[in-house]
């Protein structure tokens, strides 16, 4: 059951990117504006810290605002920027203020040495959401033997500015430089626990980008007319329709997984092999109903004007970042087989 508090800050949520994010400003997004009247609007609603509030508010429930914002396709870092509050708050370095990202989106680490009491990084790090925008950029980098967060600031770096398929700023970024020593903290639960993190949210977005597509389906299907009935009388329709939904019903209990997982491991550490099963399940669920949905919809379904494309492109670029589903497949493979056959129920029951 969702907390009292869960729900004020969804309503607020489902409210502030209905108003603010209309398809005029999608498409200003797509054209490489930066929404800064929408961005300013999330940071005074508190949205962008909402998994540091502790105990007002689990972060199981909090990590649910991805969601919400999956369903409204907002071309804005909101889901960086919380999950990068957090993990800072978690490893006991401040957090900046303005916009904030994080990378490894791809299996990539930075070069990290001592350097007297502070710290020397260099190395590359691609297809990082929203660099351009980024104040500070989260990162992780072994130091004899250790995994370490670190800090970054984005004017420290050069920027190759790329985009995703949903022209979303996807940039390259090349770091030589010095960090000083509260920018750096020991993050024991690795790079596979930040990767997976990350992917928690894209799991969780791409369950409410489902969500949407669904119920953009179902008006359309009944709206659209052909040789004097409804599209949706049609059976291959219903079939497609039926199979849709029993995607998009996946792809939100994916998501609920891999919220829970975020905090629910014991002694509160990031539960890895539930947000890889998660990110496995909402990305293939992503790729079988975007299909449909533009199926369905036919051409109209890639104009400009109408909501649905900026939805898939989202979904087709979500399902790789943060481990694709083949990365994660290897994962879920070596711990089944790490458990051994007599575990395979209790896995399967718990999860």
């Amino acid at each position: 059951m969702v907390s009292l508090e869960a729900t004020l800050l969804f309503e607020t949520a489902e409210k502030l990117f209905a108003r603010e994010i209309t398809p005029a400003k999608l498409l200003d997004a797509q054209g490489g504006v930066w929404l800064d009247g929408p961005w300013q609007a999330l940071e005074q609603a508190g949205l962008t810290q909402a998994m540091s509030l502790g105990e007002d508010l689990p972060v199981a429930e909090a990590a649910g605002l991805a969601r919400i914002a999956g369903a409204h396709a907002v071309p804005l870092p909101l889901a960086e920027t919380m999950l990068a509050h957090w993990l800072l708050g978690r490893s006991g370095l401040e957090a900046p203020d303005g916009v904030l990202t994080l990378a490894p989106v791809r299996n990539e680490s930075l070069a990290l040495h001592s350097d007297g009491a502070n710290w020397r990084v260099a190395g590359t790090l691609r297809r990082v959401p929203w660099g351009r925008n980024a104040g500070h950029l989260l990162a992780i980098a072994e130091h004899q033997g250790t995994t370490h967060l670190l800090r970054l600031p984005v004017a420290d770096a050069d920027i190759t500015e790329g985009l995703n398929l949903a022209f979303e700023p996807r940039d390259d970024l090349v770091f030589d430089t010095h960090l000083p020593a509260d920018a750096v903290a020991e993050f024991p639960e690795g790079a596979q626990g930040f990767q997976a993190a990350g992917a928690a949210l894209r799991a969780l977005a791409m369950a409410g980008a489902l969500a949407a597509i669904l119920d953009i389906c179902v008006a359309y299907a009944n709206e659209r007319s052909q040789f004097g009935r409804p599209i949706g009388k049609f059976q291959a329709i219903q079939q497609n329709m039926a199979i849709l939904a029993g995607q998009a019903a996946a792809a939100t209990g994916a998501g609920d997984i891999a919220a829970e997982a975020l905090a629910g491991a014991p002694g509160g550490r990031i539960d890895i092999l539930p947000i890889a099963i998660a990110k496995v399940r909402a990305g293939e669920a992503a790729g079988l109903a975007a299909s449909l949905a533009h199926q369905i919809h036919g051409a109209i379904g890639f104009s400009q004007e109408y909501r649905l494309h900026f939805l898939t492109k989202r979904l087709w670029s979500w399902r790789e970042e943060f481990g694709a589903e083949a990365e994660w497949s290897r994962i879920i493979g070596r711990a089944i087989l790490a458990d051994g056959p007599d575990r395979l129920w209790s896995r399967v029951a718990a999860i």
